[in-house]
């Protein structure tokens, strides 16, 4: 009798620890992604301040030295999933349009309610 009674408290433990733990992970790595997405926007940025064009691919930034690596996107779990969005106008006449935002490529939403191709 005692041997159920401390497996029914565990599994009442149990019941409420997962979710909880649940929670925290996918708010982990919503907040990764938040912070990987703002480092690249700001690399973008800083690309076309530099070299006066927008960048036409996440790798032009990793040779220019903006970035080391192309961040991996914590949800897809992969460096190519991005969602890149082109500038409607070039950063200057005559020069190619380049990269104006990065979104990820995930599925779903936040803990916040907002799709992850929102953030």
């Amino acid at each position: 009798m005692e041997l159920v009674i401390v497996m029914t408290v565990i599994a009442i433990l149990v019941s409420v620890a997962v979710p909880v733990y649940v929670t925290h992970v996918k708010r982990a790595k919503e907040v990764v992604l938040m912070n990987d997405l703002d480092e690249m926007r700001r690399a973008l940025d800083k690309y076309a301040a530099d070299k006066e064009k927008g960048a036409q691919s996440l790798q032009d930034l990793v040779s220019g030295g903006y970035l080391r690596a192309i961040p991996v996107d914590p949800l897809t779990k992969s460096n190519e999933t991005w969602e890149l969005e082109m500038e409607t106008e070039p950063y200057r006449p005559g020069v190619p349009v380049g990269i104006a935002n990065v979104r990820s490529g995930a599925e779903g939403s936040g803990t916040d309610g907002r799709a992850f191709k929102e953030y």
